[in-house]
């Protein structure tokens, strides 16, 4: 049984700790790389052929159709579990009603001596949806994608997701598809599917941007995709922070720590806690849970390479440790937990409170659950609507007005040897 490791936080050992967190992401892996490149450019040169010939291979056969049929769809949803439907619609309420709010305006500035600046927002023409299959199969990635595309005004938003050994699409996919409006669905999985979507086919359209998880070939195709077309980002092992106080309930702060846990032999799922004794119940408390949960091998690995305890003298040393970690996901389960919202500033989403678990912003409360990893969150937003927004500022300038101000612009023009330039302005008076 995976014992959680105690640190005592004395500015050596929790660093230490932290350099080996972040050692897991590792260098990109060339051999990889390798083959993804030689899938990348097989499907840039043969289109179609290549990525059904790639799907034989990796997933086993080729499906029935390529693109799953608009009735396929219906009846998956007609066939599904009415309760499961109404929890997706549940939470596509709202996911819908949060990212309303993040929506950008196009604004229009008119001076008084007739100059009109401004910026004009719009969504993205088309995008990309990655989804896995198989047992990694996520519903609500669907969710998290497409309804901030949608809101942004993204005109279409193209599905692809490997087929399942016999051939046939995930039917939860395909209802989360439904619920959320995608516009068509292709069954191509791996980096094929990404270089089709990067490059367009015969058949799957060019897209502008592609978003959703996957395997390393996924990650690595969008990685070396990027600049063809734009990525929603380059993710990271899972991980959680939880901070607790010697208020919390180790019931709950095991729970939680496992719930990422069980993702990957490579999440990192980390307790900061002021209290020894809180320490030592949520070693107990995940030794008895862990025995009932399904993934437990893949939770003892990730707790005993990754996992650790950290106990520290204040609460305010607890914040600047989440601040230094910059955590995908931070639970706050201190008594008064919104006095330390202020406190921290690099977190992918934060939790406060003892009834606000991590799995709720995975599946439900609203805010997005593509967040940053690896220490990203210091530089990185959730993926939200003004992810699949495009800005384009305008000017308009009266002959006056660029009277006024061309002597400035020639003399910076020609201060950067930029002769043109300044002749561009010059040659109008």
């Amino acid at each position: 049984m995976a014992v959680l490791k105690k640190i005592f936080a004395n500015g050596v050992d929790e660093a230490e700790f932290f350099r080996q967190v972040e050692r897991r992401s590792g260098e990109t892996d060339k051999k990889v790389t390798a083959v993804v490149s030689e899938i990348i450019e097989n499907v840039r040169g043969n289109g179609d052929s290549a990525v059904k010939a790639y799907t034989e291979k990796f997933d086993g056969k080729l499906p029935e159709y390529y693109e799953v049929p608009r009735d396929v769809i219906n009846d998956a949803m007609t066939e599904a579990d009415p309760e499961f439907v109404d929890a997706l619609l549940n939470a596509v309420e709202n996911i819908s009603d949060f990212h309303n709010r993040q929506k950008s305006q196009s604004f229009v500035n008119p001076k008084e001596n007739g100059v009109i600046l401004g910026q004009r927002v719009r969504g993205l023409e088309r995008v990309g949806l990655y989804v896995p299959g198989g047992t990694a199969a996520y519903p609500s990635s669907v969710l998290m994608n497409a309804i901030p595309a949608k809101i942004a005004g993204v005109k279409e938003i193209i599905m692809v997701t490997p087929p399942l050994r016999d051939g046939t699409p995930n039917k939860d996919i395909l209802v989360a598809a439904a619920v959320c409006g995608v516009d068509r669905v292709f069954m191509s999985g791996g980096a094929q599917a990404i270089a089709a979507l990067a490059y367009g086919t015969e058949e799957i359209p060019k897209v502008d941007k592609i978003v959703g998880p996957g395997n390393i070939y996924v990650a690595t195709a969008k990685k070396l995709l990027y600049g063809v077309v734009d990525i929603d980002m380059i993710a990271g092992p899972s991980e959680i922070l939880v901070m607790a106080d010697n208020k919390a309930n180790p019931k709950y702060i095991a729970a939680d720590l496992m719930s990422q846990a069980e993702h990957d032999k490579l999440a990192s799922a980390i307790l900061v806690t002021t209290s020894e004794s809180v320490a030592d119940s949520t070693i107990a408390e995940i030794e008895r849970q862990m025995k009932d949960l399904l993934r437990k091998e893949i939770i003892e690995a990730s707790l005993s390479d990754y996992g650790a305890i950290i106990i520290c003298d204040t609460k305010e040393q607890a914040c600047d440790i989440a601040n230094r970690l910059a955590p995908e996901h931070l639970e706050v389960l201190f008594e008064n937990p919104m006095e330390y919202l202020g406190r921290l500033d690099n977190a992918g989403s934060v939790f406060l409170g003892q009834y606000a678990p991590e799995p709720l912003g995975d599946y439900y409360a609203g805010p997005n659950h593509v967040l940053p990893t690896s220490g990203t969150a210091r530089f990185f937003s959730p993926l939200g609507v003004n992810s699949f927004e495009k800005r384009s500022s305008f000017i308009y300038y009266t002959e006056e007005a660029l009277s006024e101000a061309k002597d400035d612009i020639v003399l910076i023009a020609e201060k950067e040897g930029l002769t043109a330039h300044a002749n561009a302005v010059k040659v109008r008076f």
